[in-house]
């Protein structure tokens, strides 16, 4: 599929349909990707019995996943195969069985193979429940839909 006469929305939209096709981990959890746009992606997930710690809060881990998840739509919404160098994240509050977590993305930095994104993980209340940076990293000559944006392979 050629992509360089699609507009940068549509790029970002196509990306998410491919990637959605083989994502069997946000399947799995619920998670669905509400918005995506250049360099950036909404998210949500509903959490689960299944996703309770010991202390009957929702393990870490699948917050972290869930950002993950709005942070790997963002960076790889210019058809870039692009991967996490490294991440971090505070939980800022508990999150309960039944609660609504929407992960909201925003690239802050790109520049070559490198990208900075921060998403903001809120509950339905909108109380930040989670805080997320992303480092992300660009592959040399692979895309995710087969050509690049800009005509080079």
């Amino acid at each position: 599929m050629e992509t360089s006469a699609l507009s940068a929305q549509r790029v970002a939209e196509l990306v998410r349909d491919r990637m959605l096709a083989d994502d069997g981990a946000t399947r799995a959890l619920g998670i669905e990707v509400l918005e995506v746009s250049p360099g950036g992606c909404v998210a949500r997930m509903l959490v689960r019995a299944d996703m309770l710690n010991g202390f009957g809060s929702c393990h870490g881990g699948l917050i972290t996943t869930l950002a993950d998840t709005a942070f790997a739509y963002a960076c790889n919404s210019y058809n870039h195969a692009t991967v996490a160098a490294s991440l971090s994240i505070d939980f800022i509050a508990s999150v309960k069985l039944g609660d609504e977590l929407t992960a909201s993305c925003a690239e802050q930095a790109l520049s070559g193979r490198t990208g900075v994104y921060d998403v903001v993980v809120v509950n339905q209340r909108l109380e930040r429940v989670a805080l997320f940076r992303g480092r992300s990293y660009r592959l040399t000559a692979k895309t995710v839909l087969g050509t690049h944006t800009d005509g080079q392979r």
